[in-house]
């Protein structure tokens, strides 16, 4: 998926909330604009948005001289807390009367933890409001794209899937659906993938481990640090399980931003958070995703 105009005050707006989230002064989150505002010309729309949304974060880190990880704290945080609330969510799943497809809506609900897309984010009521055990965990209304029976349908002659995260703290979520897909399909072999380096609030090794991926799945780095799986700069050792698999899953719209155009059935799971997303899917603000590309 190419880069659109719409997407330019976004990144703005992403890099100006990451310099008030390290501290910087009024004169520190101007530096930042104006260094934005002076490379924009040469950024071609042909770039998917996380590859420029790459370049914006690594100018907010340069400008501003801060090292590491932007924003550790919150994604330590987001980690506890969704971690917190793992036994309340497995109930959910134990009284569904489809598991996995309460886990499937539940991997969509925790996409929610977004911090580029959503910089106000309240997770407490956020959260509260997926865990309403009464109802489903996803109105059908919300359901613009739902492409479960083919997800269920591929999962039961599957052997080597590749799922693809996005956030620390949502990770919690994929935990759980991967749980129950092992339970569906006890041959396959999942590989979970995050992302090499920091950027924005995307999870990490370390957060895979800290959330206990590990325990239910291969984790392995993408080699990529952008917001989304850009494929010219994964890793070898990536692309190889990417091209071996027969089940992709893909979560969050950076990867789907990144992967729309890919020569390969996927699976994206997301929910709806920008104009020009709902655009491209012709659905709205707000939708639960789940889409067979084939």
């Amino acid at each position: 998926m190419k880069t659109h105009l719409d997407c330019i005050p976004c990144f703005f707006r992403q890099a100006l909330a990451a310099a008030r989230h390290v501290g910087a002064d009024e004169k520190g989150q101007k530096q930042v604009l104006d260094k934005i505002a002076s490379i924009i010309p040469s950024f071609p729309l042909t770039l998917t948005p996380p590859e420029m949304a790459k370049k914006i974060y690594h100018l907010v880190a340069e400008t501003l001289r801060v090292d590491g990880d932007l924003y550790k704290n919150i994604k330590k945080r987001s980690n506890e807390y969704a971690l917190s609330l793992y036994d309340q969510l497995e109930q959910k799943i134990k009284k569904s009367k489809n598991r996995l497809l309460t886990a499937v809506e539940l991997a969509i609900a925790g996409n929610i933890i977004d911090y580029a897309a959503n910089t106000s984010l309240n997770l407490d009521e956020e959260i509260k409001n997926i865990l309403q055990i009464e109802g489903e965990t996803i109105k059908k209304d919300q359901k613009f794209i739902f492409h479960y029976d083919d997800f269920k349908n591929v999962l039961a002659n599957s052997k080597n899937i590749l799922y693809l995260a996005d956030n620390a703290g949502e990770i919690v979520f994929d935990k759980l659906l991967i749980r129950e897909m092992k339970k569906t399909n006890k041959h396959i072999k999942i590989t979970y993938a995050v992302k090499e380096k920091p950027i924005i609030n995307d999870a990490l090794i370390e957060d895979a481990y800290q959330c206990g991926l590990d325990k239910v799945a291969k984790v392995i780095s993408s080699g990529s640090d952008a917001s989304g799986t850009v494929l010219s700069i994964c890793s070898q050792e990536f692309l190889n399980v990417f091209n071996d698999a027969d089940m992709i899953i893909s979560k969050g719209q950076g990867n789907f931003e990144a992967l729309s155009d890919a020569e390969k059935p996927i699976f994206f799971l997301f929910k709806v958070k920008c104009q020009i997303i709902a655009t491209t899917v012709n659905g709205k603000i707000g939708n639960a995703i789940l889409f067979y590309k084939k």
